[in-house]
C-alpha cells in the first residue's frame, strides 16, 4: 500500500489530477493534459475576461467538463451546433455549475472577479480563437 503525506493542497497554485487506477496526484498547474487517461481538477481566481481567455473556444473530445463558480459571476457561452444557430448562455453564481458536454464548443465570460473549479479529462482540448484564427490542440 502506498501511503501518501496528509497534507493541505493549495487548489490555487497547484492542480489535482486523477489516473485511471484512482491515484490522485497534485502537481504543477497547466491547462494541457497530465497523460492519457488523466482526470484534471484545477481551481482558479479570474480577475478579467483575459484571465478566463475569453477570446478563445474551448472543446474537450475526451470527456464532459464540471466547470463550477466558487465565488463571484460568469457566463458561460456556447457555440452553435447548427449552421446559422445562436449562442446558448448559461449564467453561474456563487455556488452553481454547469456540465459542459463531451465535444462542445464553449468559453468563459465574467461578470465578476470569481473563483472557478473545474474538472475534466484535458486530453485533446482544443482551442480556437473566437475570429476562427489560432486553432490548436493540448
Amino acid at each position: 500500500m502506498t501511503t501518501t503525506p496528509l497534507a493541505p493542497v493549495d487548489l490555487f497554485a497547484t492542480a489535482l489530477h486523477i489516473g485511471r487506477d484512482g491515484q490522485v496526484v497534485a502537481s504543477e498547474r497547466r491547462m494541457a493534459a497530465a497523460g492519457p487517461g488523466s482526470w484534471h481538477l484545477a481551481a482558479f481566481h479570474a480577475e478579467t475576461d483575459a484571465d478566463v481567455h475569453a477570446d478563445h473556444w474551448e472543446m474537450h473530445p475526451e470527456a464532459d467538463e464540471a466547470v463550477c463558480c466558487l465565488t463571484g459571476a460568469v457566463r458561460l457561452h456556447f457555440r452553435p451546433t447548427e449552421p446559422g444557430g445562436a449562442e446558448e448562455t448559461v449564467r453561474l453564481r456563487a455556488g452553481s455549475a454547469v456540465i459542459v458536454p463531451r465535444g462542445r464548443w464553449h468559453r468563459v465570460r465574467l461578470d465578476a472577479p470569481s473563483d472557478l473549479m473545474s474538472l475534466t479529462l484535458r486530453q485533446g482540448t482544443r482551442h480556437e480563437r473566437i475570429e476562427g484564427q489560432g486553432e490548436h490542440a493540448e
